[in-house]
């Protein structure tokens, strides 16, 4: 099919779509076909096959895994089928990218309880109705010795060696697995498995997507898949990519105030990325809040309020935005206590002589869950008890009805004794 053959009409509407899928895209492999595939999807009106791999060992959403979702509600927006995968057989593996060891297997009932906590969250991004869920092991768990040895057949060694992890590991004589070298093979099967036309993926995804286009020109499907690989998110530090265990995350069901206040903290250099990849902002209001933010004509604060604000309302509703948003300007503008603190017991068989440390306060009141975080709070300067900073790890406080427990700029307490 040539751009020629298509009418006025039809050209409008690929150049639209291809506009849509292309915003922040890091790399598009390879770009033509795309055009090709949405071309082919305009003009017979069958829609593309988009996928998504999940691994279910870790099923926490951050704003850094939302980049790739929201891409995907992108093109069902756009009228095209989802394809999410719960490697519910990968995952007894582990994807082993970026790791410089064997990551322990999962067991299925590690692997069925995280899937479930995916799909719980994913209903805040995804238009489920447009989804079709999967579980990889349907079609994997059913490949005979023989397919397995097929499959294996269908890439060398070299080629596996071409991923830094694995050469990485090679080179400094670290042990790996042969089953590791299945993960990539079994990822990109699962394109041949549902004739996928494209996948999506982060950066650090590239070998185990373009596996799967590999695969597929291997089993003889004319049309491979076209990899949409998008940048990683840094994290509230501004470096590192963003992760729960490196503590630098927005998680999507996090309470709204922690999602609002975290948002607040985002590096002004990173604000627009983080618009543009994680929000639905049109291209057009972008290129104005940037021009805005360049003359000047808009604080950077102001637009990371709009931003924190996006977030709550995407994640928790429109009324908790306002409400997370009040809560900010009260607390952090104003320096004043909020109106609404949550009461928390403190059972009276945990004071010794009236007494407890603030180390264990900490934890009885689940301002903190384990006592090194909270010892590290307290060394960090960010516990107050009705305002006054406590310092001292080995503190011993007297606690009474009403004290109000404070932990960072985020979390507030107000005790009862039970």
């Amino acid at each position: 099919m040539t751009w020629q053959q298509l009418t006025d009409e039809q050209q409008q509407e690929v150049q639209r779509q291809l506009l849509i899928i292309k915003r922040g895209a890091a790399d598009i492999v390879p770009e033509e076909a795309l055009k090709q595939k949405v071309m082919k999807a305009v003009v017979t009106g069958i829609p593309l096959k988009v996928k998504l791999g999940l691994d279910p060992s870790a099923p926490d959403i951050h704003i850094g895994h939302t980049v790739v979702l929201q891409k995907l509600r992108q093109f069902q927006d756009l009228g095209h089928e989802v394809q999410l995968i719960i490697g519910d057989f990968t995952g007894r593996i582990g994807d082993p990218t970026g790791k410089s060891e064997t990551r322990k297997q999962l067991s299925e009932e590690d692997v069925q309880r995280n899937a479930q906590t995916y799909q719980t969250q994913l209903t805040k991004i995804l238009d489920l109705s447009k989804t079709t869920f999967y579980y990889n092991s349907a079609w994997l768990g059913e490949l005979k010795f023989d397919d397995v040895l097929k499959l294996a057949g269908k890439v060398t060694v070299a080629r596996m060696l071409e991923r830094d992890d694995f050469a990485n590991r090679y080179a400094a004589n670290q042990p790996i697995h042969v089953h590791e070298f299945f993960y990539p093979l079994m990822q990109g099967y699962d394109s041949v498995s549902l004739e996928t036309d494209i996948e999506l993926g982060g950066t650090d995804q590239t070998f185990n997507i373009l596996m799967g286009r590999t695969l597929q020109g291997a089993y003889e499907m004319k049309e491979g898949q076209v990899a949409i690989l998008m940048p990683l998110l840094e994290g509230l530090d501004g470096v590192q990519k963003m992760s729960k265990s490196l503590r630098n995350y927005i998680g999507i069901d996090e309470h709204p105030n922690d999602i609002f206040g975290k948002t607040m903290s985002i590096p002004d250099t990173l604000m627009l990325k983080y618009y543009e990849l994680t929000t639905t902002l049109s291209y057009a209001d972008l290129h104005e809040l940037s021009q805005s933010l360049e003359e000047g004509t808009i604080h950077p604060r102001d637009a990371k309020m709009k931003l924190a604000k996006a977030y709550v309302s995407m994640y928790h509703g429109v009324q908790a935005a306002d409400e997370a948003e009040q809560h900010f300007i009260t607390v952090f503008q104003k320096k004043a206590l909020p109106d609404a603190i949550e009461e928390k017991l403190l059972r009276v068989n945990l004071l010794e002589e009236g007494q407890i440390s603030i180390i264990q306060l900490l934890v009885a009141l689940d301002l903190q869950v384990s006592n090194g975080e909270a010892r590290r709070s307290v060394e960090q300067g960010a516990v107050k008890i009705n305002e006054q900073k406590i310092a001292d790890i080995h503190a011993k406080i007297t606690p009474i009805d009403g004290d109000i427990v404070q932990v960072g700029k985020r979390k507030f307490v107000r005790l009862k004794l039970s």
